[in-house]
């Protein structure tokens, strides 16, 4: 069981059921998302309060504080653009092995502290 983090794209994926990940994808992992994350979905989509499909889809992961500590962070880096920062802050606090995003520019990257950066779910041991 690895604890996965899942990017903002990933998340919208998933919700928007795009099909290229499903939840059951992600089972048997510990999984993490930032509350930016349903920030920017609910805003793409134009989402009313409450939305079943966001609360059933993300009722078994866990959100990672968004504090004054994630917040600093983000805005010292590690990359030019606030919300990846955020979002990469977010899976070191909550100690991440995995960060799952489909951006090519993080992808690029490979490694943010102990999280390997990678577009597909690891496989299970």
């Amino acid at each position: 069981m690895a604890k996965v983090f899942l990017d903002a794209n990933i998340i919208i994926d998933l919700i928007e059921k795009r099909q290229v990940l499903s939840l059951d994808d992600l089972t048997g992992n510990e999984v993490y998302f930032s509350p930016l994350s349903i920030h920017i979905l609910a805003y793409l989509f134009k989402y009313k309060m409450p939305e079943d499909g966001l609360l059933e889809a993300l009722e078994n992961y866990m959100a990672v504080a968004f504090d004054e500590s994630v917040l600093q962070k983000a805005l010292e880096g590690p990359t030019n653009d606030f919300e990846d920062n955020v979002q990469l802050q977010s899976a070191d606090k909550a100690g991440c092995e995995v960060f799952l995003t489909y951006d090519k520019t993080l992808l690029k990257m490979s490694r943010f502290g102990q999280c390997k950066i990678i577009d597909r779910v690891p496989t299970k041991d």
